[in-house]
């Protein structure tokens, strides 16, 4: 019986989704725990620590399909921690008491935290496989809506015109920063813990370092330089990574949010008959996806704080806050997976209309363009002078519902200047897109 919205058979696929689940999964752990107690055994083999028989006996039962999962349930009740479970059950699965020599020198946080490491190889890449196709999604509207003109907002209210594409090039240099700081953070945390029961190895009186270095070339993981235990950087930096990511992913549907809104009505998530109808109102159109990817990067957000939490540990091994990582971090990724997954669904599928576009540029009768008046009026008259005049001019529209050109026309000073041809020109959106175009393309090459 599920009780989490993660492993909720009716919700799982909206707020996760399955790969990401089967990393975090007991099996997988459980998997790496036996992987890592398979290659320890191994290495220490070829180093001469461990008879070859037993190593041959071992590996034979580092086999997931050997560890009784319920019996493991079971165990780390009673012990508090599955490791010596795990390590229990392949010792009792050996013959002639050879698999004593399973688990030789290492201590249960070694285990535990190299397969988290492990889990976080194969998660991050899910990550960054969903954050490419993305990118690729981004670009694609971005490129196809160079110069596609929309309102730009400041406060909520109409500022000056900007394009679309402008839009969606600025949410794609986020996701190519994110996937850069992902790679970027792989040389730090992916990397393998053996060292014993205070960091110190001291449980090998020879061929300790050997031991820890052959483990973790065996694991494909970066060697530490010392003990990891309670330093414990490297697990919240993974954490504020996915906050920043989550941040970013809020911001989309922040926006599609507010561009769904019947007054606005310039993108809308992708339609299926019934998604984002409403039980009562059946004229409806929801945005479902981006009210998930709010859910979910809210949650992502605060346990990357507790992540932050968990590193405030105590000595040599700590006391609890270790475990604070066992709750949040499968969660943190399995929502992520989700966001991501809400995240790329509506911008592969998202419904442009640039005709509403236009229309809102167009519905306050020129006045978001009385900043390129300003300007245009600015080498003749002044700017700040320039400025006084038109905003007497916007609130004089305001008032008489007049168009602003039909005032600037009219206004004996701006006639001393400009004529209504170059009036026009002014009050044209798509000659006051600035360098628009010019950045989607610095973005773009990015790719």
């Amino acid at each position: 019986m599920a009780a989490s919205i993660i492993d909720s058979r009716i919700f799982q696929g909206i707020f996760s989704s399955e790969p990401m689940r089967q990393v975090w999964s007991d099996e997988n752990r459980t998997a790496k725990y036996v992987e890592i107690e398979r290659a320890l055994a191994i290495v220490q083999a070829r180093l001469g620590l461990i008879p070859q028989e037993a190593c041959d006996e071992i590996v034979s039962h580092c086999h997931i399909e050997q560890i009784d999962m319920v019996r493991l349930r079971e165990q780390t009740e009673r012990i508090g921690y599955p490791i010596l479970g795990v390590v229990t059950q392949i010792n009792q699965l050996c013959r002639d008491k050879l698999g004593e020599y399973v688990h030789w020198g290492a201590t249960t946080q070694d285990i535990t935290d190299t397969a988290t490491v492990l889990q976080i190889r194969e998660a991050l890449q899910l990550v960054d496989d969903e954050l490419e196709a993305i990118a690729n999604a981004l670009a694609k509207l971005a490129k196809e809506h160079r110069l596609t003109p929309m309102i730009g907002r400041s406060n909520l209210q109409q500022a000056i015109p900007v394009t679309f594409g402008y839009k969606m090039a600025g949410l794609l240099s986020a996701i190519l920063r994110h996937r850069e700081r992902i790679a970027q953070l792989k040389e730090r945390v992916l990397v393998g813990e053996f060292a014993g029961a205070a960091g110190t190895l001291a449980s090998l009186e020879t061929g300790a370092m050997e031991t820890q270095a052959g483990l973790c070339a065996e694991l494909g993981l970066q060697r530490p330089v010392i003990a990891w235990h309670t330093i414990r950087d490297n697990i919240a930096e993974v954490g504020a990574v996915l906050g920043l990511i989550g941040g970013t992913l809020g911001k989309l549907s922040m926006d599609v949010k507010l561009m769904m809104q019947t007054e606005v009505g310039e993108v809308f998530e992708p339609y299926h008959h019934g998604r984002g109808s409403s039980s009562t109102m059946p004229q409806k159109r929801n945005p479902i996806s981006s009210c998930y990817i709010h859910a979910a990067i809210s949650v992502v957000r605060q346990h990357a704080a507790a992540l932050m939490d968990a590193m405030v540990a105590d000595h040599e091994r700590s006391t609890g806050p270790w475990e604070i990582e066992w709750i949040v971090l499968p969660e943190s990724f399995c929502l992520m997976a989700g966001a991501l997954k809400q995240s790329r669904f509506v911008l592969e599928g998202l419904q442009v209309d640039a005709e509403a576009m236009r229309r809102n540029i167009d519905m306050t009768g020129g006045l978001v363009m009385s900043e390129a008046v300003m300007m245009g009026l600015g080498p003749y008259i002044g700017r700040e002078y320039a400025h006084d005049l038109v905003y007497d001019l916007c609130r004089e529209s305001l008032a008489k519902q007049r168009p602003l050109i039909d005032l600037l026309a009219e206004h004996p000073e701006v006639q001393r200047h400009v004529d209504r041809a170059a009036l026009e020109r002014l009050l044209d959106p798509a000659n006051y897109l600035g360098q628009s175009g010019v950045m989607v393309d610095r973005v773009l090459a990015r790719m």
